[in-house]
């Protein structure tokens, strides 16, 4: 049926002028603005009551979940033999999916889920602004390359990538013992070994300050000045990124931190936003924002480990509201682990969300709690959560 409109299409145009080319334009104009070809097309339900999506649906959701891309011919025919409803055949289609191959030097193979990797965590992450809206100021570093951007671009694409491939625990997203770096990030972060352009896996020595989204520069670079750290954008980041409780955005009258102190006067970041927090209007926010922010003070710019700031050590002392105290990135990992459950709700909600392509509706969030029961029993395998999406009502269901 949907043939024979654009063969009309097409027979109406060359009536109108017999040439093949121009009728044949005309035609693949029709369809490239059809809401089939820019959209991913379902049939509308029509049912006040949720009905299951049909087979070929269900593949295209997968597909486009899983991959970014159309289904493979797997996919077709399971489809077509009705099978996709099955729960067994779809966890043994999300574990296929999934997989990534990785060669005897430790370099990770093109692969169609790394599409969904970098998608992904660009989007939760936010590191898609690295080289586009960041760019380091030349004060910060004048070695700062196309190398090492690309390094550190793709640091949290690949680590995720092998959390899923390799079916890991996703609470390697708080801290980790490996990471994924080329030869430039290599340097950057002092690790030593024999490394090329291609992010390769490397274990982390306990000492190396890495380990973890928190100990990547693509994330500590985003969450910056270009000209300088702010713990301000950094614990607003966990907040939002990790935790799911992003603060309120700051009253409209509100002064911006100055850059340096007047004479006389606080010089130092955590001085000035010590008083700045003297503001009571201020005080309630960033009481939760900055500790956090301060914990990774240890990072410059771009996520290079420092002990000193204009010749002062380090303070990467931080107090939550509640009195709970830490000291630097690794107590700071530490506190997150203790609140792994809110950490895994989010990752949920913004999984779930990239799985249905739109914004979550009340009546979807009623799945994320069984999703997360689910991950604790399953000691937070990567593959349980794409599994439990998949099976769940409102990716199956219309």
């Amino acid at each position: 049926t949907e043939l024979a409109d654009y063969v009309a299409l097409f027979e109406a145009a060359y009536q109108d002028e017999p040439s093949f080319a121009t009728a044949m334009q005309f035609v693949l104009e029709a369809a490239l603005v059809s809401p089939k070809f820019l959209m991913l097309w379902e049939e509308p339900g029509s049912s006040a009551e949720p009905t299951l999506v049909s087979q070929h649906e269900l593949a295209s959701r997968l597909s486009y979940f899983l991959w970014s891309s159309m289904p493979d011919e797997e996919l077709f025919t399971l489809a077509e033999a009705g099978k996709l409803h099955n729960e067994q055949v779809l966890a043994e289609q999300v574990a296929r999916m999934l997989q990534s191959r990785t060669d005897r030097r430790g370099l990770r193979r093109g692969s169609k889920v790394r599409d969904f990797a970098s998608n992904f965590t660009e989007q939760w992450l936010g590191t898609r602004a690295l080289g586009r809206e960041f760019k380091p100021d030349k004060s910060v570093s004048d070695r700062y390359d196309s190398e090492l951007e690309g390094g550190m671009k793709y640091e949290p694409v690949f680590f995720f990538e092998d959390l899923l491939a390799d079916n890991r625990s996703l609470l390697n997203l708080i801290d980790s013992d490996f990471t994924y770096v080329n030869r430039r990030l290599a340097r950057h972060y002092g690790i030593r070994g024999r490394f090329r352009e291609q992010p390769k896996k490397v274990a982390l020595d306990p000492e190396s300050h890495r380990g973890g989204l928190l100990g990547m520069s693509a994330v500590l670079a985003v969450s910056s000045y270009p000209h300088r750290t702010s713990p301000v954008l950094r614990g607003k980041w966990i907040l939002e990124a990790l935790l799911g409780t992003p603060p309120p955005p700051p009253p409209p009258d509100v002064e911006e931190l100055a850059e340096v102190g007047r004479a006389g006067e606080a010089t130092s970041i955590r001085e000035r936003l010590e008083m700045h927090r003297a503001d009571p209007s201020c005080a309630s926010c960033h009481a939760t924002i900055d500790p956090l922010g301060f914990g990774l003070e240890n990072y410059d710019v771009l996520g290079r480990w420092r002990d000193e700031v204009d010749g002062q050590p380090v303070d990467a002392r931080g107090e939550l509201p509640d009195g709970t105290q830490f000291n630097g990135p690794s107590e700071l990992k530490a506190l997150l682990i203790q609140r792994k459950e809110q950490f895994v709700r989010n990752l949920t909600t913004k999984m779930l969300g990239y799985a249905l392509a739109r914004g979550l509706t009340n009546e979807d969030r009623c799945v994320i709690e069984p999703i997360v029961e689910q991950l604790m029993l399953d000691d937070y395998k990567a593959h349980t959560l794409i599994i439990e999406i998949v099976k769940s009502r409102p990716f199956r269901y219309k």
